[in-house]
C-alpha cells in the first residue's frame, strides 16, 4: 500500500496528452484488429493504467477496459466509498465496482460485441481467476495477448513523459544529499525517505549495502544496521505514476567519486550499445514496457530480451565498477538519444 499524496496536476498530465496518447492507441488497436484493450493494475503493475488515464492505486486492483470506439472505463475492486477520489484523480468515463472485475469487464465488452476480439496487455501475467472471470462474461470473446502492441506505443516517452521522469530523478538526487556519512542506517534512511515525501514523492522505497566492504548487495533492512567506511544507497523513486532509481556509494572518508561517476555517465551514453557497460563486474538496465514500472530489461545476470520487444527510451541504469579491489555502486535514470545520439542522465548519481 501506498503512503504518498496521489493528486492529478493538469499542468503536468493534462488531459490532451492523455488524450493523444488514447489515439495512439485507438489506431494500433484497429491495425490489430482489436475491438478493446483490457489493462490490469494494482500497486506492483501500476504503470500502464497510469500512462493511459493517470489513474495510481494506493491498493487492491482494477482493470482498464478500452473499447476501440467510445470511452475508457475502470473496473476495480474497491468499495463505492473511493469513486469520487478516482474520478478526480484520473480520466475515465466511469468507474465500476465489482469484487469480480474479470466478470463485469467480460461483460461489458461482450454488452458491445459478443464475440469481440480482445487484447489483454500481459496476458501471461493476468490472475488465473480474473482470467477466467473475464471468459465466464464474454464466452465468446477472442483474447490474445497485446503486449508488444503496448510496448510498442511506450517506447517512445513524449515530452510530458520525460518531465515527470526528470522531476521523480530530482527528487530522489535532491533526497540522497541528506545521506549522513556516519551513523547507522536506520537514521540515514529515514532522513533520505523524509526528504523525498515533502517534495512529493508518491513513493520511495530504500534498498541498501550497508558496507561494501563486506556485501555489495543492495538489499531492505530490517532493524538498524551499522554502517562500514562505504556503503551505498539505492532510492526507487514514484511521482505522478513515473518510477526511476538512483544509487550512489559514499565514503566514510568523503573520498571522491567524481572520475568513477564519470566512467558510469559515459557507458550509459552509449546505450543502447552495453559494450561500455558490459565491461563492468556488473549492471541493469530498467524501464516500462507495458505494466511493471521497473522491468529488467538487459543486464549482465539476466538473458537477452526477446528480439520483438522494443528497448523503452527511459531507462534507469546501475553498474558495479572495481575500483582498486573494492566495490563503487551508481545508478541513475537516463534518456536513449535519437540514433546516433548520446543518451544522457536525468540526475547525476556521484555527490555535488
Amino acid at each position: 500500500m501506498r503512503r504518498g499524496l496521489i493528486a492529478r496536476s493538469q499542468d503536468e498530465l493534462p488531459d490532451a496528452v492523455l488524450d493523444a496518447r488514447l489515439a495512439r492507441l485507438r489506431a494500433a488497436m484497429a491495425a490489430a484488429g482489436l475491438d478493446a484493450l483490457v489493462v490490469y493494475t494494482n500497486n506492483t503493475r501500476p504503470a500502464g493504467v497510469s500512462w493511459l488515464t493517470g489513474f495510481v492505486p494506493y491498493w487492491s486492483e482494477a482493470l482498464l477496459v478500452v473499447p476501440r470506439q467510445g470511452e475508457p472505463v475502470l473496473v476495480v475492486a474497491l468499495t463505492y466509498r473511493v469513486k469520487t477520489w478516482i474520478e478526480r484523480t484520473s480520466r475515465v468515463a466511469d468507474v465500476i465496482h465489482t469484487p469480480r472485475i474479470g466478470l463485469e469487464a467480460g461483460r461489458r465488452i461482450a454488452a458491445v460485441k459478443a464475440d469481440a476480439a480482445v487484447g489483454v496487455v500481459d496476458l501471461d501475467h493476468l490472475a488465473a481467476g480474473i482470467a477466467d472471470d473475464l471468459a465466464e462474461g464474454g464466452p465468446r470473446l477472442a483474447l490474445t495477448d497485446a503486449s508488444e502492441l503496448f510496448a510498442r506505443l511506450r517506447a517512445k516517452a513524449d515530452p510530458t513523459e520525460v518531465a515527470l521522469a526528470t522531476r521523480a530523478a530530482s527528487i530522489a538526487h535532491q533526497a540522497m544529499t541528506r545521506i549522513a556519512r556516519d551513523g547507522a542506517a536506520g537514521r540515514v534512511i529515514a532522513d533520505v525517505e523524509a526528504a523525498a515525501r515533502q517534495q512529493g514523492a508518491e513513493e520511495i522505497y530504500i534498498a541498501a549495502a550497508p558496507d561494501l566492504a563486506a556485501d555489495a548487495r543492495l538489499r531492505r533492512l530490517e532493524g538498524d544496521v551499522a554502517l562500514g567506511r562505504a556503503f551505498a544507497l539505492r532510492a526507487s523513486v514514484a511521482y505522478k505514476g513515473s518510477w526511476v532509481r538512483l544509487v550512489r556509494t559514499v565514503h566514510a572518508d568523503d573520498k571522491a567519486d567524481r572520475r568513477d561517476a564519470e566512467a558510469f555517465a559515459a557507458a550509459v551514453a552509449s546505450l543502447p550499445d552495453v559494450g561500455k557497460l558490459a565491461a563492468f563486474p556488473s549492471w541493469l538496465v530498467e524501464g516500462c514496457r507495458t505494466t511493471q514500472p521497473l522491468d529488467a530489461l538487459m543486464g549482465s545476470r539476466i538473458a537477452p530480451p526477446p528480439a520483438s520487444l522494443p528497448l523503452p527510451d527511459l531507462v534507469s541504469v546501475q553498474a558495479r565498477i572495481d575500483i582498486d579491489g573494492a566495490p563503487v555502486l551508481f545508478g541513475a535514470p537516463a534518456l536513449l538519444g535519437a540514433p546516433g545520439e548520446p543518451a544522457h542522465l536525468l540526475a547525476s548519481p556521484a555527490f555535488d
